[in-house]
C-alpha cells in the first residue's frame, strides 16, 4: 500500500504546479486542491471536436487549445481553473504552466454527470470576475445544445442557445455543427 501525495492544506500557484502530473484533473480553488476523475470519451470527442472547429474559424492572432490550466486569482490562495476548450491570444501561448486569465478570450466547459451544477454556477461567476469576455457551456444531451454568454458589466448576460448547425459567438463567429461533435 502506497501513501497519497497528495496535499490536505492550501496551496500556493508554485506548490500547485510541482504537483505529480496523472491521470486526475486537478484544479485549484481559494488554494484548495479539488481532483476529478478524467472525463469520459464521449466528453473528450465533444472537446477535441469543438476546439477543432473554434481553432479553425478564428483569426490567425488567437488560437483554441485544450485542457490548460488558467490562473484565474492569484495571491496567497490562488484558484487555478483547466477548461475544456480555451480561446486565446496566440501571442500567449508559450513554455508557461498555465495562462493568465487576461489573456483568455473565451472558455468552454463541458458538462459532465459530477461537473453541472459547478460549470452552470460556480464557474460561471469565477470567470466573469475574472474579466473572461466569453463562456460557453456544452450539454452532451442528447442533443447537443451549447448555451453561449458574454460579459457585460462585470456579469455574464443571458445565455444564447444553440442547436445543430449554427454560428456561436467566441470573441468572434464561428460555424460548428454541435450535432455531429459527439458522433
Amino acid at each position: 500500500m502506497t501513501t497519497d501525495p497528495w496535499p490536505t492544506r492550501l496551496l500556493d500557484l508554485d506548490e500547485f504546479r510541482a504537483l505529480p502530473d496523472d491521470d486526475r484533473r486537478s484544479e485549484l480553488v481559494e488554494g484548495v486542491l479539488s481532483v476529478t476523475p478524467p472525463p469520459s470519451v464521449r466528453h473528450q470527442r465533444i472537446a477535441d471536436r469543438l476546439a477543432r472547429a473554434v481553432d479553425d474559424a478564428l483569426p490567425v492572432e488567437h488560437c483554441a487549445v485544450t485542457a490548460v490550466g488558467i490562473v484565474l486569482e492569484g495571491g496567497p490562495t490562488p484558484t487555478v481553473r483547466v477548461p475544456d476548450v480555451v480561446v486565446v491570444r496566440h501571442d500567449a501561448v508559450d513554455d508557461r504552466p498555465d495562462l493568465d486569465a487576461s489573456d483568455v478570450l473565451a472558455v468552454v466547459e463541458v458538462l459532465s454527470p459530477g461537473s453541472r451544477r459547478r460549470d452552470r454556477m460556480v464557474k460561471l461567476a469565477e470567470y466573469a470576475e475574472a474579466g473572461i469576455p466569453r463562456y460557453a457551456i456544452v450539454d452532451p444531451g442528447p442533443p447537443v445544445v451549447l448555451t453561449a454568454f458574454a460579459l457585460d458589466g462585470g456579469r455574464y448576460g443571458e445565455g444564447a442557445e444553440h442547436r445543430g448547425r449554427t454560428v456561436v459567438d467566441l470573441g468572434c463567429p464561428i460555424p460548428v455543427d454541435l450535432a455531429t461533435l459527439a458522433g
